[in-house]
């Protein structure tokens, strides 16, 4: 597994100097457009929503009894992170769940509150996208009025006990034992909250790069908010590409066109592109560098108990008799 993590992890760096590389001179072009501070702001709070989103996938894994120090959980979410990089959103989640193994995590728990993390920004994603989108003009609310229908139908999936459902029925086929206990309600809903944080630091990331590339109105943060969620998860169901490279931009194109002027939705999607790239790199480079501190911070009792009997009570053959001895 380590010899994988490393193939995995330099795939992801290839796959992001590549996604970089691919589009660099229109990038330049984009960011002559926008001031620093324009840029810096925007990456603090693209970087602001992927922590958040770490802070939520801890909170499942809280729910599901496995207390990581936060140093830990940014360390693996992190690393980790880059996986989405590379074709395929697998290896996300297994690069998260053999990283969280290191720190006493039953493979089953970790499993699960990925599957919960990824499940819950797709769903809150597009409730996001179902209440800001349809506020922000009547040409928006025209077109996407398919989505308000959906929110409430995407939260009440959500509920534990639902959620618990989904996934002992998934890790039934895959043969593992189930839950040991449903994630509650207290952590779910925290969770939730954490992630909906996430959505709405990416949606004020885009309204800065908006607002700096000519857009204007009440309905910008609202517009913005609800394009950049829908994007993501148009991104993660084209999951073969890295990072939902393309599907992304195109949809944030077609969602910013009205409100901005003409040429400026693709400078904000590039930049976009860029800044978050930029802050899952700094992210991982932070998260290697806090390495040996998260290693000290190992927590107790995460692993569950086990059955065998210590080396101290094994024995290697039968017990002497009292006649025996």
């Amino acid at each position: 597994m380590r010899v994988l993590r490393v193939v995995l992890l330099l795939l992801a760096l290839v796959f992001c100097v590549w996604s970089l590389a691919s589009q660099w001179d229109d990038t330049v072009r984009a960011f002559e457009q926008m001031s620093w501070y324009t840029l810096l702001g925007a990456f603090a709070l693209g970087f602001g929503g992927l922590v958040a989103w770490m802070l939520g996938w801890r909170e499942f894994l809280i729910g599901l009894g496995s207390r990581l120090p936060i140093v830990a959980a940014y360390r693996i979410a992190f690393v980790s992170g880059l996986g989405k990089y590379v074709p395929g959103m697998v290896w996300v989640l297994v690069s998260q769940v053999e990283m969280a193994h290191e720190y006493k995590v039953p493979r089953t728990r970790s499993f699960s509150a990925t599957v919960l993390a990824i499940a819950t920004s797709t769903a809150s994603g597009l409730a996001v996208a179902a209440i800001t989108l349809p506020l922000t003009s009547p040409e928006a609310r025209d077109r996407y009025w398919w989505l308000f229908l959906l929110a409430p139908v995407l939260l009440a999936g959500l509920h534990p006990k639902i959620v618990t459902w989904g996934l002992n029925l998934a890790l039934r086929i895959v043969r593992r034992p189930p839950l040991e206990h449903p994630v509650s309600v207290a952590s779910t809903l925290r969770a939730v909250l954490w992630t909906v944080a996430g959505w709405l630091l990416f949606g004020g990331h885009l309204w800065l790069l908006s607002a700096a590339a000519g857009g204007s109105g009440a309905g910008l943060p609202f517009l913005a908010t609800g394009a950049y969620a829908l994007a993501f998860v148009a991104g993660l169901l084209v999951f073969l590409a890295p990072g939902g490279l393309g599907a992304r931009e195109a949809v944030m194109v077609l969602v910013l066109s009205p409100v901005l002027p003409a040429g400026a939705p693709i400078v904000v999607a590039l930049a976009s592109r860029v800044l978050l790239t930029a802050a899952d790199l700094i992210g991982a480079g932070t998260a290697f560098a806090l390495r040996r501190h998260a290693r000290k911070d190992l927590p107790d009792g995460n692993e569950p108990p086990r059955t065998e009997l210590s080396p101290s009570t094994q024995t290697t053959g039968p017990r002497p008799t009292k006649e025996q001895a």
